[in-house]
């Protein structure tokens, strides 16, 4: 693992900070970026052993990169207003992205007029189009994610479509189970997509480029340490302290505010905002914590392949009702291969495998079936990460509302993608919340 490792002052006794931000992860480094304006001493603390949170890479000896975590990002993003620097470490990249459907086709993602809907035949498109009549006159009553998608598209393409055995891969339980404020927030483009007359000028006319389309770009091929490193060196050039692999045991009220007690001293503050799982943030204020509120363990198979994958998009997401995999995304398309051969990472939830070894030959034995990767396919490597993303069942957002209350109650701010209990899918989302919480200036 290539790892963003900062120069760390020791602590040695009690030293005092006027903001300490726990987490470094894309919302800890905004957070700190914001702060070290306002303030003059602003320390991140994390118990990783590298920055970026989440946003893990892995090396392997042969030079295959591999990722946890984001890897598409814009040039436009507001994460650039903060960490200019980073910009010129990003690699332009050209990504396509599409879908393997339940007729076992590779197509567009994340819905198709042709495959979807024209491809379903006369019987087809009539059924289609009576299961969205109905749904909009007799179920209009809306509960969960399912109730919002089967409400747009209707039953009979939310199944054909893979659509609904894709939301219980990703969100790790069946859809009738997901908030529904979940999914008025993160699936708007469903009711985008699925206007009747917005489907067909989609059919038949290319949307219009509204304005400067922004760069898409991928971390440095060396991994995600060559990334944040500037940024963390701009962040210590501004007076910011990092203690890494910190040990966190607890934070108590004192006299300065809070203690935040490590695993080899204690840091003092007036203030802390805290960037981690709001279960973490609970356990370390003494807090019993939320049990409702539970996350996604993703486990990652890193593999490399010669000969036939039969396909030629870059991310391909699994809509099929087969397979465990949720996503893979072919990085020798964007960093070239190495030793003539092409490598990939596969995203699978864990829970529907109970292992790394069922998750390898679940994705064989599936991509098999559906004619991909016909040649040589080697596992090189694999990663489990906990707390990936929430999982969002329903009343877990009021229960993360009620946390955040108790934590703010005890004088601990929670934001962010984890502190929130807020999915966000991209730096830009997590970087523009963050602004909103604490104020850009």
């Amino acid at each position: 693992m290539n790892d963003a490792k900062p120069h760390i002052m020791p602590v040695s006794s009690i030293q005092y900070f006027d903001v300490v931000v726990i987490g470094a992860g894309i919302s800890g480094l905004v957070s700190a970026s914001i702060l070290s304006r306002k303030v003059d001493r602003v320390a991140v603390v994390d118990d990783y052993d590298h920055v970026g949170g989440n946003h893990i890479d892995w090396s392997s000896p042969e030079g295959y990169t591999f990722d946890i975590g984001s890897l598409i990002f814009q040039d436009d993003s507001p994460l650039l207003r903060h960490f200019p620097e980073l910009l010129a470490h990003y690699i332009p990249i050209n990504p396509s992205w599409g879908r393997l459907n339940p007729q076992g086709k590779i197509t567009d993602y994340p819905i198709s007029i042709r495959d979807d809907i024209v491809g379903a035949g006369p019987v087809g498109l009539l059924r289609i189009f009576g299961s969205v009549l109905y749904a909009r006159l007799f179920c209009r009553r809306l509960d969960s994610a399912r109730d919002f998608a089967r409400f747009w598209v209707g039953g009979y393409l939310l199944h054909r479509s893979g659509l609904e055995t894709y939301m219980r891969r990703f969100y790790g339980i069946s859809p009738d189970k997901v908030d529904l404020e979940l999914a008025r927030k993160r699936m708007l483009w469903i009711a985008e997509y699925a206007s009747l007359t917005n489907l067909i000028r989609l059919a038949f006319k290319r949307r219009k480029s509204k304005g400067r389309k922004n760069r898409q770009m991928a971390r440095p091929k060396e991994g995600y340490a060559a990334l944040y490193q500037p940024a963390v060196e701009t962040l210590q050039n501004a007076g910011v302290a990092f203690k890494l692999s910190a040990s966190m045991k607890s934070i108590r009220k004192s006299p300065f505010g809070f203690e935040l007690c490590l695993g080899d001293g204690t840091i003092a503050s007036n203030r802390i905002i805290s960037t981690v799982p709001i279960e973490v943030a609970e356990k370390l204020c003494g807090i019993s914590p939320s049990s409702s509120l539970t996350t996604i363990t993703l486990i990652s198979l890193y593999f490399s392949f010669s000969g036939d994958r039969g396909f030629e998009r870059s991310i391909i997401y699994n809509f099929s009702h087969e397979g465990s995999w949720k996503r893979l995304t072919v990085y020798s398309d964007f960093y070239g291969r190495v030793m003539d051969r092409e490598y990939f990472a596969v995203e699978v939830i864990a829970g529907t495998v109970a292992s790394t070894e069922q998750a390898e030959a679940d994705f064989r034995r599936h991509v098999g079936s559906n004619r991909m990767f016909r040649g040589d396919l080697k596992l090189e490597g694999s990663q489990t990460l906990t707390n990936a993303y929430p999982i969002y069942s329903k009343g877990a957002a009021d229960d993360a509302a009620d946390a955040i209350v108790r934590l703010r109650a005890f004088g601990i701010e929670s934001l962010g993608r984890q502190g929130a209990f807020n999915y966000q899918p991209t730096a830009r989302v997590s970087t523009i919340d963050v602004e909103t919480a604490i104020g850009k200036h």
